[in-house]
């Protein structure tokens, strides 16, 4: 064989050596967690290009969908199918509803700019609520309290309270957090938020008067936080990273980065279904659950069909969804697909 053919043969080797490989890594980059041979989720067709952004329900039937532009659906099968309802709002302003929810019949709207929204007979009638324009930041997350009374936090952390059905409201914190990109509410009234670039976040516990800052544990930017079912906190950082708060009663104290895969796509939220499973949702359809505690993990095949990012997911009591953007919804059946 000629030094020539030598080379030649030697370069094309190497070159195939280069491809293998390439295709070989990319494979254990992007595809390194197995699928699910079954899915709890249904997909569900809500005939909108809207992005769903919240869901409460007055009893197990009844509930509504609420979102961008304007969107609100309804449903009376536990949100097999939904239906499209409207609100007495102005034609020419472009509403984003934000938050939803209900203590019976008794059900708030909270959304941008400056709306908040009150119903008493199980959102068949809603009443706007104008508020007072010195009320610092947007209205962001709302929570029913019972008859007449609720919650509601602003997206730069301001918290008010009403027992009145919203004709006055009492400030619960002196001094706001700031801008957030996320804000979450404990099941004991205690808050956590991520601050607007992400460069730490912060609590409030009921009684305190202002926020409490904490640094981020790594370099990457904070994306969004919350609480575990125990009342520990989970974040999600760019990267792809995923952190539990490991010793309990120490908000500073978190796990080494839990990574499930890297795809070149982010994390956008994480919940635990009743059996103690954790789901991960984020962009191009990224749906991940681990049912060993975040030791390993596996795709569902009903979330990776879906052409949308993943922007939340919510557990309230049977019902459970997985919020997608333009019109995309995944509703919990369990073990029934």
């Amino acid at each position: 064989m000629t030094r020539f053919l030598k080379s030649t043969f030697k370069a094309a080797a190497n070159w195939l050596l280069v491809i293998v490989l390439g295709v070989s890594l990319s494979g254990c980059v992007t595809t390194r967690v197995p699928t699910a041979a079954t899915s709890p989720w249904q997909a569900i067709d809500l005939d909108t290009l809207a992005n769903p952004l919240d869901v409460a329900f007055t009893d197990q039937d009844h509930g509504f969908l609420v979102g961008s532009n304007r969107m609100i659906q309804e449903t009376n099968d536990g949100g097999a199918h939904w239906s499209e309802r409207s609100l007495a709002l102005p034609e020419e302003e472009n509403f984003r509803l934000i938050s939803i929810d209900f203590d019976g019949d008794e059900g708030w709207i909270a959304g941008q700019p400056g709306l908040l929204m009150h119903s008493d007979d199980a959102g068949q009638n809603w009443t706007r609520l104008f508020l007072d324009t010195k009320l610092p930041g947007e209205p962001y997350l709302i929570t029913a309290q019972g008859r007449h009374s609720a919650e509601l936090a602003t997206n730069v952390g301001a918290v008010y309270e009403t027992h009145n059905d919203g004709a006055s409201w009492d400030a619960k914190v002196t001094d706001a957090a700031g801008a957030v990109r996320d804000l979450r509410r404990g099941a004991d009234g205690s808050y956590v938020s991520v601050s607007g670039l992400g460069n730490f976040f912060a609590t409030w516990q009921p009684g305190d008067d202002v926020w409490q800052v904490h640094q981020r544990v790594s370099s990457q930017r904070l994306q969004s936080i919350g609480y575990q079912p125990d009342g520990n906190l989970w974040m999600v950082a760019r990267g792809a990273q995923i952190r539990l708060n490991d010793e309990p009663g120490d908000i500073d104290s978190w796990s080494k980065a839990i990574i499930p895969i890297t795809n070149g796509y982010g994390y956008m939220d994480m919940a635990w279904d009743t059996e103690g499973g954790i789901w991960a949702a984020g962009g191009n359809g990224t749906l991940l659950v681990s049912r060993d505690g975040g030791e390993s993990w596996e795709n569902d095949p009903v979330g990776d069909r879906q052409p949308s990012n993943f922007t939340r997911l919510i557990f309230k009591g049977d019902h459970a969804f997985v919020l997608g953007e333009r019109g995309n919804l995944l509703r919990w059946v369990g073990n029934a697909v």
